[in-house]
């Protein structure tokens, strides 16, 4: 089957097969690595995306279900798909590490941002619950936690398309 998908700001006409996951899509066909596939569960939260402005986790969404919608992909936040500056979110995550061997950290910003669209100004326990059923298994989820704190004082945090200021 067909489908139109906008991937990062850029729109894409793929054929693909019914029963194809949104997450070998942007895998396989649209060659953005960076959505990681931990589980094909749902369970973990390495390949979270944006779909139409939410956070999706993308390995049990079909990309037949994604056809006229757009994507946004780790890869596509803030000015770094052009060689701009990094979204707040990816800058928090640096600043305050919340980061360590980096394979969920992806899916992690991905889920921040989501989180801080819908919640701008969360509490602690709020990001808790905001990130639950996206895992990191090195961090102990200090630093993450801080990083999202840290990114929700930014007003565009919640924006995939935000930058940070220089």
């Amino acid at each position: 089957m067909q489908v139109q998908i906008t991937v990062n700001k850029k729109p894409r006409t793929d054929e693909v097969e019914p029963r194809q996951l949104l997450v070998h899509y942007l895998r396989d066909t649209a060659g953005l690595k960076a959505t990681n596939v931990g589980c094909d569960t749902t369970s973990c939260g390495a390949c979270t995306v944006l779909l139409d402005g939410v956070s999706v986790k993308s390995c049990t969404v079909l990309t037949a279900q994604a056809d006229g919608g757009t994507v946004v992909t780790v890869e596509g936040l803030g000015g770094t798909a052009d060689g701009g500056q990094m979204h707040p979110v990816q800058s928090a995550f640096r600043e305050e590490h919340g980061l360590q061997c980096g394979f969920c950290t992806p899916g992690m910003v991905m889920a921040s941002v989501g989180l801080l669209s819908e919640n701008p100004n969360p509490t602690e326990h709020e990001v808790r619950e905001g990130l639950e059923g996206n895992y990191c298994r090195c961090t102990g989820y200090h630093n993450i936690l801080r990083a999202v704190l840290l990114a929700a004082q930014s007003p565009d945090a919640g924006k995939p398309e935000a930058q940070v200021s220089a």
